[in-house]
């Protein structure tokens, strides 16, 4: 037997050398963290490589970190920082300044939905004493009453707008 090739594990094998379930290699393959290679009949299968890179993600999650930030954080190598393997001060840097854009965009997101429900609101509002006046025209009464009543309900608003 060849000692050339590296060895490669099935998806089984590798979750159990994790002390994962396999579905949580496939959602972080799903989330782009991990491209394992395939046998021809389409089987992943996982290098010692790919279950460092699994140790690094599930060690990052562990300590908290969000999909996203492990994401920006494996674009980068480690490097020996005082004895360890850690981020230099640049990396950081560079994964602080693709996170804070990403909080960014997703607080511009935020602001602009806020608008638009804020509209949503008010129309909803303008259309509820119509859905009111249908209902109550369905129901039996009388349109004359119900228009009276609409009129009235319109001047009151207009002279509390006026006062405020």
């Amino acid at each position: 037997m060849s000692t050339d090739s590296p060895a490669l594990l099935t998806v089984r094998d590798a979750a159990g050398r994790l002390g994962v379930t396999p579905r949580t290699l496939k959602y972080y393959e799903e989330r782009g963290l991990v491209s394992p290679t395939r046998s021809e009949g389409r089987y992943r299968l996982y290098d010692e490589q790919d279950l460092q890179r699994f140790g690094r993600i599930l060690r990052l999650r562990s300590l908290g970190f969000s999909l996203q930030g492990i994401t920006e954080m494996l674009k980068r190598p480690l490097e020996p920082v005082e004895g360890k393997q850690r981020f230099s001060t640049e990396s950081l840097r560079q994964i602080h300044d693709a996170i804070a854009a990403q909080v960014d965009a997703l607080d511009a997101r935020i602001q602009a939905m806020r608008r638009e429900l804020k509209e949503a609101q008010t129309l909803r509002d303008e259309l509820s004493p119509d859905l009111d006046y249908l209902k109550r025209r369905l129901a039996g009464e009388n349109a004359d009453t119900l228009l009276e009543q609409r009129r009235g309900a319109r001047a009151k608003g207009g002279k509390a707008r006026e006062r405020s």
